[in-house]
């Protein structure tokens, strides 16, 4: 039997929010002669606020005695959490100052916790209910207990504090909102305070699934309740919800594509510019590190004169389909393609054209090729729903060339070919989590730095990929395979 004792220095009823309890192996957790009982926790406490605090207070009221493990900015790194802002140093501080912690120790390495809880003599290892199920394995080691977050506590105070943190609201449910939710966790200086759906019940489910404190069915009181937004719904509702959030005050990530139009992509980044707010367009391959360097090499001279980018992009499961023509491979994938050539060519486009394959069932594009001629170069982008391609980016050069294998949008290799085989390079860059935290970052960090505008993902992308999806849409309404 588990006995989980509230420290000497502590009264009953400490632990006023319920813990997941993870069974662990004949381990008792106190015995007949008092022994200390040792507690251990870890995080980052970047601009350490009450929730922290909260987490810390009933880790304490687990036991007798209280380590805490700090990681190193390195460490943060390596594991993908982003946008720290203070330094481990004042990390550490602070947590000292709480008077909570009878130990700090640092963590800098995977795999640590475990010479951690052993050197230690640690029985119970405890951490946020966010983490629910993915330190299981340290039952051999000791009782893991999971401590349930308790939605909205910092933000309000943070913001007193004038500490920078984001509250930021989210529309839509969808899996795009889910995968959003997981990364901004590892994003430091926000916290998701709102979801917005027309569906009163579904938004308060998600909420609640969430740890989300505040949902909404009524888009204006949404916008009141939160700093930023990040808009992840179906495409021909972006401008109308761009807009009025722009209105009202509030920064703006919407997922892509920005509209479906080219005016109305200059109208928004136009009302941006004029309110003073952040309005970013979340492909989130435009944020990692990878493609990041990439554009770099390709626009460096390295392979000469970019003559042509050939980029792929196809997706097996087609998903839920939107009527058309918003539920079209181009749509909905082109995107991502289209920004590899607008950041790699970056010239003024002179002529497109486009052949298509129409799903079966209605007339939406399942499988298409657009080739787009600039000034002295020409491209291609190919896109497909329900079917399978090996998915490369290739950018050729007048000395050489550069290849992407697939999935390239989540660039991590780049090998850099030359007719002189000793001349070749490869690049290995890292790739965390589904990508977007790493749009997360930006978003914030432009947010907390008065930054309008990020060299990563400029308005002139986002104005090419409208452009060129508004009049494939066009070219698809009259029926025409001509150019456009």
């Amino acid at each position: 039997m588990y006995i989980v004792s509230v420290g000497r220095n502590h009264t009953e009823g400490a632990l006023d929010v319920p813990e997941h309890h993870s069974q662990s192996r004949g381990i008792q957790l106190m015995n007949t002669t008092q022994a200390p009982v040792k507690v251990i926790t870890y995080g980052t406490f970047d601009m350490l606020h009450e929730g922290h605090l909260r987490l810390l207070r009933r880790a304490k009221a687990l036991g007798d005695y209280l380590i805490v493990g700090v990681t190193t900015s390195s460490y943060d790194e390596t594991r993908g959490k982003l946008n720290v802002r203070d330094s481990m140093m004042t990390r550490i501080a602070n947590v000292q100052a709480t008077g909570l912690a009878d130990e700090v120790i640092i963590e800098d390495y995977e795999g640590q916790k475990i010479n951690d809880i052993q050197q230690h003599g640690a029985e119970i290892f405890a951490i946020g209910s966010d983490w629910l199920g993915k330190f299981d394995y340290l039952n051999d080691f000791c009782k893991v207990i999971y401590l349930e977050r308790t939605a909205g506590v910092s933000s309000t105070q943070l913001r007193a504090e004038k500490l920078g943190i984001v509250r930021l609201g989210i529309t839509g449910t969808g899996s795009a909102t889910n995968w959003f939710t997981d990364e901004a966790l590892k994003v430091s200086g926000l916290e998701i305070e709102s979801v917005f759906n027309t569906d009163a019940a579904i938004a308060r489910d998600f909420a609640k699934s969430n740890s989300i404190q505040n949902h909404f069915s009524d888009y204006d009181d949404f916008l009141v309740s939160v700093d930023a937004v990040f808009i992840a719904s179906p495409a021909q509702s972006h401008y109308r919800q761009i807009k009025r959030a722009l209105e009202s005050d509030v920064h703006v990530m919407c997922e892509r594509p920005l509209t479906l139009s080219q005016e109305e992509t200059a109208e928004l980044y136009a009302l941006a510019t004029e309110r003073g707010k952040v309005l970013l367009e979340e492909i989130k391959t435009a944020y990692c590190p990878g493609f990041i360097r990439l554009v770099a090499l390709a626009r460096s001279g390295l392979v000469g004169t970019v003559k042509c980018v050939d980029a792929t992009y196809t997706r097996l499961t087609e998903g839920p389909r939107m009527n058309a023509p918003f539920g079209g491979s181009v749509s909905q994938l082109a995107s991502t393609p289209l920004l590899a050539i607008s950041k790699i060519i970056d010239s003024p486009l002179q002529d497109m054209q486009a052949a298509t394959y129409p799903h079966p069932d209605d007339a939406v594009d399942e499988f298409s090729r657009i080739n787009l001629r600039f000034d002295s170069s020409i491209s291609s982008i190919t896109v497909g729903l329900g079917v399978e391609s090996e998915g490369h980016l290739t950018v050729t050069g007048t000395r050489g060339t550069i290849y992407v294998p697939g999935p390239w949008w989540q660039t991590t290799d780049i090998f850099v070919r030359f007719p002189e085989p000793s001349r070749n390079q490869t690049f290995h860059f890292p790739f965390a989590g589904d990508g977007l935290r790493y749009a997360i970052a930006e978003f914030v960090s432009m947010i907390q730095n008065n930054r309008l505008n990020s060299y990563k993902m400029r308005p002139k992308d986002s104005l090419f990929i409208s452009g060129v999806i508004e009049a494939f849409l066009q070219r698809q309404a009259r029926g025409t395979s001509d150019s456009f």
